[in-house]
């Protein structure tokens, strides 16, 4: 009798790394260039305003009825990806010092290029180059996971995101113009959502551009989905804790690229991943956490990782919604005088 063959995926082997969690990961400001470039003052207000909603985000968890002590962790988002900053060891301490001048403790600072340029495929190890070790790219990886949502009664020729690095909610209008002699050109239709609840709020979203000299140039919206998975702790490399928080160094590099992209600076935090993740923000970046809402809506995050998230919840008698997306909070609010070009 012939032996029957068993085939298998390679990677049906893989283990989900089981990562540290903390209830709520809540950021505490995403700073851009100009923002950056302003004095403590400047800061203090800012954390001072965020104080108050940082309170209250707390006040509520330890009042939902959580059997143990609520595992808080906070963060800020660098955009070292967009603009030219001053070296890190002239503006972590502004940070922290204002921070805590506030009442706050930043317990990770974050690396927004991080999430676009690769980080090493072993995530103990920080980059320690300008150019950092060959390795994965965050964005990259979300890119492969995005399943995308078309339209009913389509048939799908439309150009794919990956090809065209947009990314719609949705039927597009058609094209009106003609090329061809003798034909008329195509009547015009309204976008229409694919979800729509009475009428469509449809949404194209740019992903990606290509520079001439740059190569590829991830969007603020692409980095930003990226950036929420990550702290949801669903964003995994065949099942490798991706961006692993690391510690500072002795004497902090003139360099951004040369730290971890993501920077433990309170040895005593909660985990950086976390359950839920909070955003406290300012209206500017309305319409930037809209469009993460529809890139996540398409991302099809790996079941397995969702499974051991939500398994270990359940043990915590938390009940997370089952969609990833619904896992994120916004607070939309006066942060201060931002004076900052606003994202990317």
């Amino acid at each position: 009798m012939k032996a029957q063959a068993d085939f298998h995926e390679s990677t049906a082997d893989a283990r989900n790394a089981s990562i540290p969690l903390a209830h709520l990961s809540v950021e505490l400001g995403h700073f851009y260039a100009p923002d950056l470039r302003q004095n403590e003052d400047f800061f203090i207000d800012h954390f001072r305003q965020i104080g108050i909603w940082y309170s209250a985000a707390r006040t509520a968890l330890e009042t939902s009825g959580l059997k143990v002590t609520p595992r808080i962790s906070t963060c800020v988002l660098i955009d070292d990806y967009f603009g030219k900053l001053d070296p890190p060891k002239a503006l972590v301490d502004k940070l922290i010092d204002a921070a805590r001048k506030a009442d706050l403790e930043i317990d990770y600072l974050v690396r927004e290029s991080g999430c676009a340029h690769t980080v090493p495929v072993d995530a103990d190890q920080a980059e320690t180059s300008e150019s950092g070790p060959p390795g994965l790219s965050l964005a990259e990886l979300v890119e492969a996971r995005l399943v995308e949502d078309p339209p009913p009664e389509t048939t799908g020729a439309r150009p794919p995101v990956r090809q065209t690095g947009w990314l719609c909610n949705g039927q597009r209008s058609p094209a009106t113009e003609t090329h061809e002699a003798m034909k008329r050109p195509t009547q015009w239709r309204p976008p229409a959502e694919n979800a729509a609840v009475n009428h469509s709020i449809f949404a194209d979203i740019e992903l990606w551009s290509d520079d001439p000299k740059k190569g590829r140039v991830w969007s603020c919206a692409m980095l930003a989905a990226v950036w929420q998975l990550l702290r949801l702790g669903v964003l995994r490399d065949n099942g490798r804790w991706v961006a692993k928080p690391q510690p500072p160094p002795a004497e902090l590099p003139d360099s951004w690229r040369a730290l971890p992209m993501v920077l433990q600076l309170n040895k005593r935090a909660a985990p950086f991943n976390a359950y839920r993740a909070m955003t406290i923000c300012a209206p500017l970046f309305l319409p930037i956490e809209g469009a993460v809402r529809t890139i996540l809506q398409q991302v099809a995050v790996d079941p397995a990782v969702l499974a051991e998230v939500d398994a270990r919840a359940d043990g915590e008698r938390i009940k997370l919604p089952p969609e990833v997306v619904d896992r994120i909070q916004y607070l939309f609010v006066d942060t201060g005088p931002v004076r900052g070009a606003g994202p990317g």
